[in-house]
């Protein structure tokens, strides 16, 4: 049985939860957001708290225990306080900026990358080399950033890239001369 999935889930006064033939309804101060859940597991919405249950015990309804329970609080802190992705860019001429709903990027390519933005997710862009990504959908905000990224990850001999901030890069040393 999940450790993670045991513990009950907290929901402030300022958030409602409600379940609905197999979906989880979350609505709070910053958005609201659904998923849906497999009929292998029980979802309970008691006065503050919610808790999360197996149907039976089999191998599929262990392994969805603790997931749906971890889904199910990051709904409830993403409605109360955004997740934030932070970006940098490094590199000479490489620089962000946002166009309505798309990210305009100039990476060093011949032509400029225009990503759009999905719905529920804002980007802000600061010093042209700086973007926050924030939204209340924790996998929508991860999937932004990792899609900006992958456009031009960091290089291991100048550092030249798309980082996120605090990532760690293994830098190597360039060739020597003889």
């Amino acid at each position: 049985m999940s450790r993670i999935g045991k513990l009950p889930v907290d929901v402030p006064s300022s958030v409602t939860v409600t379940v609905d033939n197999g979906t989880v309804l979350v609505k709070g101060p910053k958005g609201e957001l659904t998923q849906n859940i497999s009929p292998l597991v029980n979802v309970n919405v008691e006065s503050n708290t919610v808790t999360v249950s197996q149907v039976i015990e089999t191998r599929n309804s262990k392994a969805i225990f603790g997931t749906t329970r971890s889904l199910i609080a990051n709904m409830v802190q993403g409605v109360t306080k955004n997740f934030t992705k932070n970006l940098l860019i490094e590199g000479v001429g490489f620089r962000a900026t946002v166009k309505g709903n798309l990210i305009d990027l100039e990476l060093g390519y011949s032509h400029p990358i225009e990503h759009p933005i999905p719905t529920g997710v804002s980007v802000v862009v600061s010093d042209n080399v700086k973007i926050l990504v924030e939204g209340p959908d924790k996998q929508k905000v991860g999937q932004l950033a990792a899609e900006i990224k992958s456009y031009y990850p960091v290089e291991p001999y100048k550092g030249k890239g798309v980082r996120i901030v605090g990532q760690y890069v293994r830098r190597k040393e360039g060739k020597k001369s003889a």
